[in-house]
């Protein structure tokens, strides 16, 4: 399955929603996505990760990437409605210790 990026803004945050599969060979075109999100709309971030169905290590290092990125530039990310096998891998590595989970878009974005 193919990875598809789709970004808007909401608030003064920048919302990119993930669908699809998330590994070594489409995690930089997120990585791509995330940088130009934070750069050209907000360093508030919130990955939406609804749609998200399968993420490896390579996904778990563009999220902390975008973390860096986006804390080092004032803002923060926040990562929404992740399905069981994201979230099961995210409380695995402790990287929901880091950046906060959310059950949906509208949570995140309000509680950044």
């Amino acid at each position: 399955m193919k990875l598809r990026l789709a970004r808007h803004s909401m608030g003064d945050a920048v919302v990119v929603a993930v669908e699809g599969e998330l590994d070594l060979f489409t995690a930089p075109f997120l990585r791509d996505e995330v940088r130009d999100a934070i750069k050209q709309d907000s360093s508030r971030l919130v990955l939406d990760l609804q749609q998200l169905s399968f993420m490896d290590s390579s996904g778990l290092s563009v999220l902390i990437e975008a973390w860096r990125l986006a804390t080092g530039e004032g803002g923060g990310v926040s990562l929404a409605a992740p399905q069981a096998p994201v979230a099961r891998i995210l409380r695995t590595t402790g990287l929901d210790r880091r950046i906060k989970v959310y059950t949906d878009v509208d949570s995140a974005v309000g509680g950044m």
